[in-house]
């Protein structure tokens, strides 16, 4: 592992303030998780959709967790396992877009898609969670599990928003009469990270 890796893993960022600005602008980015919550919310409604939030809180905890006490340094040894598991997860994406696209003709169908088990798989393989893992969390440092609950907390913080979003957008299109934007635009989403993580190998 590269110097510089390795600092960030023992050390992240001890700062409070400095830690909660860095996952705080993180967790906000849209990626899957979030496209998975605002798309959720948009079908089912915001109280329909609040048990996602602890099916992602976990699957970063437990993600952070496994990578900063063990797969980081077994993938930074060996680039062939991070390749490969950067290729598992761009094919799951690319399942999940398949699966939420035909939910713009069948709004039922996406309350059935995004379930909070799919939101914890989805959020254990989410990418983020490896920068969580080796340059955010300080799992190593003195009350290291203090920051890490504190992730949490902000994970559903954020988690609540992209909800908040979903369901306001969903009852916006609802009176534009396009109700199957929502669920298309969240599979394009989606779609998008999984081309990112499976065509970034084959170019460098």
């Amino acid at each position: 592992m590269p110097a510089a890796a390795g600092a960030a893993r023992r050390d992240g960022m001890t700062d409070p303030l400095l830690f909660a600005l860095a996952a705080l602008a993180i967790l906000a980015t849209p990626g899957p998780t979030n496209s998975l919550l605002a798309t959720g919310a948009a079908s089912a409604g915001f109280r329909q959709a609040l048990p996602l939030v602890p099916a992602e809180a976990a699957g970063y905890l437990i993600a952070i967790s496994v990578i900063g006490y063990g797969l980081g340094p077994a993938v930074a040894a060996s680039p062939s396992l991070g390749i490969a598991l950067r290729l598992a997860v761009g094919a799951y994406l690319v399942a999940l877009a398949w699966k939420l696209w035909p939910g713009a003709r069948r709004p039922a169908l996406v309350a059935g898609i995004v379930t909070p088990a799919r939101v914890f798989l989805t959020t254990l393989l989410n990418p983020k969670a490896i920068v969580f893992a080796l340059a955010v969390v300080p799992l190593q440092a003195d009350y290291g599990w203090a920051y890490l609950l504190s992730f949490g907390c902000l994970v559903a913080g954020v988690a609540l928003g992209w909800i908040g979003f979903g369901a306001l957008l969903g009852r916006t299109v609802e009176t534009t009469a396009c109700e199957g934007l929502v669920p298309r635009v969240g599979a394009a989403v989606v779609g998008t990270f999984a081309i990112v993580l499976l065509t970034a190998p084959l170019v460098r």
